[in-house]
């Protein structure tokens, strides 16, 4: 696996398949994109993109201060799912975060998904919410490690 830097339009395909199917793939276009501080990162096995993430400078009022940066979208094809795409993923933008400076990773996570957050170091700030319509959600948020 191997983890690069790729363009916001590499990453729809995979948001719209896996996180949001029964939306246009217009809706799987977040306004913050194509920003100067944003980045986005995909996994490839060979030449095929299997898992996406993507990353925006962005506050939050439930995680703690500072140069916070927010992980959107993230989303692994389902037969890849459990062999570490996601890790991989966010390992690396952990790595670009902190030399960027940032302090806190946040996203917010489907509760069927907070389990894998948690196993990678990430609190719950507040409580569980709904997003309609895709469902059940809570902020999770990380500090960054400083080089």
């Amino acid at each position: 696996m191997e983890v690069k830097l790729i363009q916001p339009s590499e990453a729809l395909p995979l948001r719209h398949e896996i996180l949001r199917p029964n939306q246009s793939l217009e809706d799987c276009k977040y306004p913050k994109d194509y920003e100067e501080e944003s980045f986005h990162l995909g996994v490839f096995v060979e030449d095929h993109l299997i898992c996406v993430g993507s990353f925006y400078l962005e506050d939050h009022s439930d995680v703690p201060d500072g140069k916070v940066y927010r992980l959107r979208g993230m989303a692994t094809w389902p037969e890849y799912r459990g062999q570490g795409a996601g890790t991989h993923l966010v390992s690396k933008a952990e790595e670009i975060l902190s030399n960027r400076n940032a302090d806190i990773l946040w996203c917010n996570a489907r509760t069927s998904a907070q389990g894998y957050y948690d196993r990678l170091g990430f609190k719950q700030a507040g409580d569980v919410f709904d997003l309609p319509p895709i469902g059940p959600h809570v902020v999770s948020y990380k500090e960054i490690e400083k080089p």
